[in-house]
This record gives C-alpha cells, sequence and structure tokens, in this order.
C-alpha cells in the first residue's frame, strides 16, 4: 500500500520521466532530401541536354538547411558546361549518388572553350559517390597530334576551386579533353576507389593535379593517361597517396611547371614564395611511357620538403632501358623499394 509521504517522492521521478518522453518526441532526426535529377527534366538517353535538369537539382540540394541526396540514375546523360556554385549554400550536406553516366557533346568545341566541364567552386561538404564522366575527348587528342594550329585548350573534367571536406569515391573519368580531376585551392580532400582512363598519346591528360591545397588523400585507385598519373603543383600540403595503380602514363611528378601555356601564371607563383611540403607516395605501381617516371622540379627560392615516398615501383613501358627520375631542389625519404631510384630522397635510416 502506497502511503501519502511515497506518492509525493515519487510525483518528481513522474514528472522527470514525462519531460524526457515529451523532449524525446520533439527530438526527431534530422531527415535526407532526395532529388532525382529524372524529376527535373533529365532525360537518360544520352541525346536530349540534360544541363539544365542537373543545375535545377543542384539549386534545391543548396538551398537546404538538411543533407541531401542528388540521385543520377542508370542511363547516359548528356550535359554541357556543369557550374556548381557554392556561395549561396546552406553548406548542409550534399551526396550526389551517380548510378549511370554522365557524358559531354560529341563536338569538343562545346566545352573546350570554357577550359572545364563540370566545376564545383566554393563548395563545403560535397561527396560524388561512384559514376562514370566521358568527357568524349578522342576528337580533340587527334587534333592536337596532327599539328592543328587552331585546336582549343580543352576542359578539364571535373574541378574543384576554393571547396571544403569534399569526397570523391568510386568515380570513373573516361576520355578527358585535359586533366581528369583538379583539386585547386580546397582542403580536406578525399579521393578513394577512382579509374582514370585515357590513350596513352592523349596529350596532356593528367589523371589528378592538385595545386595550392591542403590535406588531400588519395587511394586505391587506377590511373592510365597519357600524361602524368598524379601532378601535384605549387602551394600544396599535407598530400598523401597510397596504393595507386599507374600506367600508361608519365609517372608521378611534383612541381614541374610550365610545361604548357596555361601553366606559365602558376610557375611565375612559385616564383614568388609558393611552396610544396609533407607528399607521401605510397604503394605506387605501374609503368611509364616516358624515360623520367619520376620527377621533381621545384623552385630554388622555395625547395619542395618533406616528400616521402615508400614502396614504389614504376618501369618503363618500352622494352629495353629503364625508367628514371629526376630531381631538382627537393628533400625528403625513401622508405623500402623505390623504383626509380631518386637521388634527392634519402634512405631511411632504419632500413639501411
Amino acid at each position: 500500500m502506497f502511503t501519502k509521504t511515497s506518492c509525493l517522492l515519487l510525483l518528481p521521478l513522474a514528472l522527470t520521466f514525462l519531460d524526457f518522453i515529451l523532449m524525446s518526441s520533439l527530438a526527431k532526426p534530422t531527415s535526407v532530401t532526395s532529388l532525382n535529377v529524372l524529376n527535373y527534366g533529365a532525360k537518360p538517353d544520352g541525346s536530349k541536354d540534360s544541363t539544365k535538369a542537373f543545375l535545377a537539382a543542384w539549386g534545391v540540394a543548396c538551398a537546404s538547411a538538411n543533407p541531401t541526396t542528388i540521385i543520377v540514375p542508370q542511363g547516359r546523360f548528356l550535359v554541357g558546361n556543369l557550374v556548381f556554385q557554392g556561395n549561396k549554400c546552406t553548406d548542409a550536406p550534399i551526396s550526389i549518388r551517380i548510378a549511370g553516366s554522365i557524358v559531354a557533346p560529341e563536338d569538343y568545341k562545346v566545352i573546350a572553350s570554357s577550359l572545364q566541364w563540370i566545376w564545383f567552386d566554393g563548395v563545403t561538404n560535397v561527396s560524388i559517390y561512384g559514376g562514370l564522366l566521358d568527357a568524349q575527348g578522342s576528337g580533340l587528342w587527334k587534333c592536337k597530334n596532327s599539328g592543328g594550329k587552331k585546336c582549343p585548350t580543352g576542359a578539364k573534367t571535373l574541378l574543384f576551386t576554393n571547396s571544403n571536406n569534399i569526397n570523391i569515391n568510386g568515380l570513373t573519368s573516361i576520355n578527358s579533353q585535359k586533366f581528369n580531376i583538379v583539386i585547386d585551392k580546397s582542403n580536406s580532400v578525399n579521393i578513394a576507389g577512382v579509374k582514370i582512363s585515357a590513350d596513352a598519346d592523349s596529350p596532356n591528360t593528367d589523371g589528378i593535379h592538385i595545386e595550392k591545397s591542403h590535406s588531400v588523400n588519395i587511394t586505391n585507385s587506377r590511373i592510365g593517361t597519357g600524361d602524368d598519373c598524379i601532378s601535384i603543383g605549387p602551394g600544396s600540403t599535407y598530400v598523401s597517396i597510397q596504393g595507386i595503380h599507374c600506367g600508361p602514363g608519365h609517372g608521378i611528378s611534383i612541381g614541374s611547371l610550365g610545361r604548357s601555356e596555361d601553366e606559365q601564371g602558376v610557375e611565375n607563383v612559385m616564383e614568388s614564395g609558393v611552396e610544396i611540403s609533407n607528399v607521401r607516395y605510397e604503394d605506387i605501381q605501374g609503368t611509364s611511357i616516358t624515360e623520367v617516371a619520376v620527377m621533381l622540379d621545384c623552385s630554388k627560392a622555395k625547395p619542395c620538403t618533406d616528400i616521402v615516398m615508400s614502396n614504389v615501383n614504376l618501369v618503363l613501358q618500352m622494352v629495353n632501358g629503364s625508367a628514371q627520375a629526376s630531381c631538382n631542389n627537393a628533400n625528403g625519404l625513401a622508405n623500402d623499394v623505390v623504383v626509380p631510384f631518386t637521388p634527392c630522397l634519402k634512405r631511411d635510416i632504419l632500413l639501411t
């Protein structure tokens, strides 16, 4: 039997329990909004221009205060130049999940004049999962390789600038007109499980290019191009590269600047005091179609520092001869096997 005193003692506990139930019912989990590009007019037939549909879906995701997933279902989606601006976004996470293919117009001139095909600028917390990007750049390659004087420079396939907290996972890029993936002036970028493919004679089709960026991780990817598998430009710090299969391609390059018209300005920036440091190359295997498979070409005023290579084995694709490494104004450590031998890197004392 409960007494009056015991009831009075239980009353505060009951009120506390009711308060807990009330607060729990009000604390709803954050919902995730899903946006299918088909609902915005995109057509998966590979012939109708879906550019406006993709931009419309981005506009809704950008304005959402909740995490949003943009779904690109199976099929081929034809798009022209896409510019995803983040300056008006809420910075809530946006995931782009691609089950199908996104293709550029067959006429390379349509996107070549803009210098980039798919461009994310000033975005935060954006992730791309899966899918295939086909820039259809073979026509431009033929123009350049035939010595045509009126060939445009070409468009980079995927470009991130002034962005933070970016994830690219399981994406495939083929037939890029120029660089495949470019990370510029961005921080905290993770690239994992990507596949990049371009013909061995395709000019300036670097796989992944990093410039003026901090904390970039590239892991478990396969890259075969007509230029560098991975190139690192000035102003890059804390770059980690692991588990890369490279080939065909020109190998790996740090600070190799001024090789084409659009890189002249970058070279001038480096000479004015920008530097590269804390770059790691680990578990990289593959082939090089040029004799110099590893190039560390840095500024004398601001040398590349703290470069670490571990378990790197790049061999010359040709039967005769062996791959070489070139070093200018760079230093760091070589751990385990490093082929070709890179003279500016010291052997780890523990391994000698």
